[in-house]
């Protein structure tokens, strides 16, 4: 794990390296600094017969100012270089994150709740970075300072050093099984995170269904559960972890006790030397003390454990759908063929979600897909463009097969207006040139009229400069799918599929949209997919999908004659006048 992290320290290793560097040397001066208070006191306070001499003390005395100096210094670059390093590598793995995320397939994307990314994007990559800076800097500096004071301690009085010799192994084992126990309860504590992020997310994009069914009292209970369980999680994770402190505390007291008491008997019996003793006392808390910010960096470390397999597993996620190795880079036209398909989200054919589809669409022609909710007339037309792969079968598109073609030359001769209407922050023009970023003002107006946007476009304040708000929040349903259609036409594709985009216009404007893609893109396949007959009843030739299946294909003439499932659909839509047919909508 730590090196398949690691890869992400690229272009932030000098920084890394010096902070090495720098708090090595900060060691080397402080480790120092007791073994020259101990000459003041022994050489300078109480040498020459016990008078004293100044010359050592001011000696010594200005050697343990200048260390002590250095080791600021030092301690201070350290500090910079490993902030440096640790917002650098926090970059890094955001951006292979996101890039990752970017080029996923729908089906990664399914696999991954949009929450469960956010979190991983930010907290989990927070307490990564946090981690690694104490890594870097405190997990480096404090074993550095225990094996120099130990060195220090041995050179003393290697006997007495025995006390924590004995106790540091004793200390690492405890704080090893605490570590051991806590990791899994850590794990469970982010996927608690993630349900409650999904919670707020949730929450506060549906506000005002909240608001207008009055369901705030229920959301509050859902956040309070939420909530409650990330608590829960989180006490029982800390209860273990809080063991650590109680352990190195004892320990510290012991030891601190054992070297009193066995070092003040030296001194009486003139084994030891006043300086000396403090000198040991000294390095004893530079080893318990380090000892205690280890434990410290475990317990941080411990939860970043649970943080770095959750990027992990983002940025290892086997992308589904990638480019071949030699891609087809033009569309010839817009013909589109089915090869006995079949098609199944889980990979599962025993239950797959199409199935038997063979189809052959011709360039040009306007196709439209009517059945009832849940017939996968969505995931038809998402094989077109390789939003998913075929589970077997063939889909050609220009007479080839897509899985042969360059993912984004296929995706931008087919323009998909998809059934949840996404806009972005920004205003109507910004949001306009997603289908073409050097689209001209005339082609963005021309694709404005034809998706009958630039009337409303024109009474709005700013014009196509008005800003849309966070999601399009600034226009109605019907405005927002007008404009997503426009979008999709600036692209100039060869195929234009519509999932049920025009469900929130009304027939007038639906027609005139019908009217103006029939005369103006003559040469471009059109795919409806559509609720109401009168979307697709202009149709070349209508496909009609019962669970997965094609349950008829002709002319709208054709299936009301001899299609019982069309038969239904329109009598139910049209037996009562248009009246009625819009009233269902």
């Amino acid at each position: 794990m730590i090196l398949k992290i690691g890869r992400y320290i690229k272009g932030y290793k000098k920084e890394t390296f010096l902070t090495l560097f720098f708090i090595f040397l900060e060691v080397v001066f402080e480790v120092a600094i007791p073994f020259l208070i101990a000459k003041i006191v022994d050489d300078g306070i109480k040498g020459n017969n016990g008078t004293g001499e100044l010359s050592v003390i001011i000696l010594y005395g200005s050697l343990v100012i200048v260390f002590a100096i250095f080791a600021l210094i030092f301690g201070v670059l350290a500090g910079r270089t490993g902030a440096i390093a640790s917002a650098g590598f926090a970059k890094n793995l955001r951006q292979a994150m996101y890039y990752k995320v970017q080029d996923y397939s729908f089906e990664n994307i399914d696999r991954f709740s949009t929450a469960s990314l956010i979190t991983r994007m930010t907290a989990d990559v927070t307490m990564t970075q946090q981690s690694f800076q104490m890594v870097i800097r405190i997990f480096t500096r404090a074993p550095l300072m225990i094996i120099g004071a130990t060195i220090m301690a041995l050179t003393i009085n290697p006997a007495l050093a025995l006390i924590y010799i004995i106790a540091i192994p004793v200390l690492s084992l405890s704080l090893y099984f605490i570590i051991r126990k806590a990791f899994p309860l850590f794990m469970k504590m982010f996927k608690k995170y993630d349900r409650l992020n999904a919670s707020i997310q949730e929450n506060l994009i549906g506000i005002r269904v909240v608001k207008a069914f009055v369901r705030e009292d229920y959301e509050i209970e859902k956040f309070k559960k939420a909530t409650n369980d990330l608590f829960e999680n989180s006490k029982n994770a800390q209860k273990i972890m809080i063991l650590a402190n109680p352990i190195l505390q004892l320990t510290i007291n012991a030891c601190m006790i054992a070297i009193a008491w066995f070092g003040g008997k030296l001194i009486i019996s003139e084994m030891m030397e006043t300086g000396q003793l403090m000198s040991f006392l000294s390095y004893t808390m530079q080893i318990l003390m380090n000892l205690m910010m280890i434990s410290m960096v475990m317990v941080m470390v411990t939860m970043a454990r649970a943080s770095t397999q959750r990027i992990l597993e983002v940025l290892e996620e086997q992308v589904e759908i990638v480019n071949p190795e030699t891609p087809v880079d033009e569309v010839k036209d817009g013909s589109i063929e089915f090869k006995d398909v079949y098609f199944s989200y889980s990979k599962n054919l025993e239950n797959p979600n199409l199935k038997k589809i063979n189809l052959k669409i011709n360039s040009g022609e306007t196709v439209g897909i009517i059945g009832s909710t849940g017939s996968a007339k969505s995931t038809l037309v998402q094989l077109i463009p390789r939003l998913y792969d075929v589970t077997s079968g063939e889909v050609l598109v220009g007479g080839i097969d897509v899985r042969r073609y360059d993912l984004s030359a296929l995706r931008n001769n087919v323009s998909m207006v998809l059934q949840k209407n996404v806009l972005f922050s920004g205003t109507i023009q910004e949001n306009l040139r997603w289908g073409d970023e050097n689209a001209t003002m005339e082609e963005i107006i021309n694709a404005s009229k034809l998706a009958q946007a630039h009337d409303f476009i024109m009474e709005a304040p700013g014009k196509y400069e008005h800003d849309l708000g966070q999601g399009g929040i600034n226009v109605s349903g019907g405005q927002k799918q007008r404009l997503t259609i426009a979008r999709a036409l600036l692209k100039r594709p060869k195929i234009l599929i519509l999932d049920d985009s025009t469900s929130a216009v009304d027939t007038k404007t639906e027609a005139l949209i019908r009217d103006a893609l029939k005369n103006e893109l003559a040469d471009v396949t059109k795919i409806i997919i559509a609720q109401r007959i009168s979307s697709v009843e202009n149709a070349d030739k209508i496909i009609v999908l019962d669970e997965g299946e094609i349950n008829g294909i002709g002319s709208p003439a054709e299936l009301l004659q001899n299609n019982k499932i069309y038969q239904e659909i329109y009598y139910s839509q049209l037996k009562g006048g248009t009246g009625n047919a819009e009233k269902n909508v």
